[in-house]
């Protein structure tokens, strides 16, 4: 695919390119995979936007991902996929993409709505082939994940310097 600041992904046969990724989004994305690095065992990786294969048809980017260390590749599917919602991807997130995880065996999908005014977080556990909500956490109320490792997540910490910036404070 061509290097022009778009992201491109496969999804059962069909190509989808998206705009590349705003402020609020980026900025969610890069203090959510520093969240997870800092409580990460060393059996598994934080990978920030890695291409994950699900199979022939589908190869899709997600904004974080935790797995097993395994040489050079996935080798199965990992642990947890996290999805930064954006304007343009939100009815991919919602159903799509989670039904892909769902279907390639992702164990936790994670959800997280970057708006400044209401960030949150949406925790899904696979149970029996399908995704339960366990979890809901918005603004400043912390998610308390245990799989795949206990981290403390608080949605309003993925947004806060941006949050900041736009009220005129660095």
């Amino acid at each position: 695919m061509p290097d022009d600041g778009r992201r491109y992904e496969l999804l059962d046969g069909t190509l989808v390119v998206s705009a590349a990724p705003g402020l609020p989004h980026q900025r969610a994305t890069a203090m959510l995979c520093h969240a997870l690095e800092l409580a990460c065992p060393e059996d598994l990786v934080v990978f920030l936007s890695i291409g994950v294969e699900l199979g022939v048809h589908s190869a899709l980017g997600p904004d974080a991902v935790v797995a097993r260390r395994s040489g050079t590749r996935l080798a199965m599917p990992p642990l947890l996929v996290a999805e930064i919602l954006s304007p343009d991807s939100v009815p991919r997130d919602l159903d799509l993409k989670k039904a892909a995880y769902q279907r390639f065996g992702v164990r936790s999908y994670w959800r997280i709505d970057p708006s400044p005014a209401r960030p949150s977080l949406r925790a899904f556990r696979l149970v029996k082939g399908e995704y339960y909500q366990t979890a809901h956490a918005v603004g400043d109320v912390p998610f308390r994940a245990e799989e795949p490792f206990a981290v403390e997540i608080v949605p309003s910490h993925l947004v806060s310097r941006l949050r900041a910036g736009e009220n005129g404070r660095s």
